[in-house]
């Protein structure tokens, strides 16, 4: 199971490596975990949304209605879980901003869709078992370097109730591993950097330099 991080794929270069990771990898499965950018994919991969997106498409394709022959094979993880290769596997897509967390999501508007809301994580709080859970935003504790202070309490609230293996974190464009109680935590580093590969049996994660061209 192919797993990617951050692509922003509008650029030509990152599109570049995004189908290079694609083509080393040939997976029948793929994990994205946000700011894709690019719909068009050559493989089914299952992705949250990011901060950075068409918002346009990300929310058609929330709410079923994609017909575009710019989407293909991307199907989009929005406090909804599926089962691939024998694991239940969650998104949450988004990330978190105090002033639009509390609105009803109807009412998110232009560039505020990139953000999730109470509606979402109550939704997320109940899909139940869980072996792996992608989300765009990160819990608390995770050693990123950033010029804030890493952690949403209502990401650490949802490893708490659904209790995965496994959480796999975008957005920061680095690698890092932590633990949050039973659930092994890790960011990824982008996609133009490395891919990774996920063993469904043991969840194994090991990582390879994305290829030149």
């Amino acid at each position: 199971m192919l797993v990617l991080g951050d692509a922003h794929a509008d650029d030509h270069d990152n599109r570049r490596a995004l189908f290079a990771a694609y083509r080393e990898a040939d997976p029948d499965v793929t994990l994205q975990l946000g700011d894709l950018m690019f719909y068009d994919l050559p493989a089914p991969t299952w992705f949250i949304g990011g901060n950075n997106e068409n918002f346009d498409t990300v929310e058609a394709l929330r709410n079923g209605l994609v017909s575009n022959s710019r989407v293909r094979n991307a199907h989009l993880l929005a406090s909804t879980a599926v089962e691939l290769d024998g694991l239940q596997i969650a998104g949450l897509s988004g990330n978190f901003a105090p002033t639009q967390y509390d609105r009803p999501r109807a009412n998110l508007v232009g560039d505020r869709r990139r953000h999730f809301t109470y509606e979402d994580i109550e939704q997320a709080m109940e899909l139940g078992s869980v072996d792996v859970l992608l989300t765009h935003e990160a819990p608390h504790g995770l050693p990123v370097a950033e010029e804030y202070d890493v952690g949403c309490s209502y990401i650490d609230d949802l490893l708490s109730a659904l209790s995965p293996d496994l959480c796999l974190i975008g957005h920061h464009h680095q690698h890092a591993e932590t633990t949050s109680g039973d659930t092994k935590v890790i960011s990824v580093a982008p996609t133009w950097e490395r891919y990774y590969v996920l063993d469904p049996e043991t969840l194994a994660l090991t990582w390879h330099e994305t290829p030149t061209s």
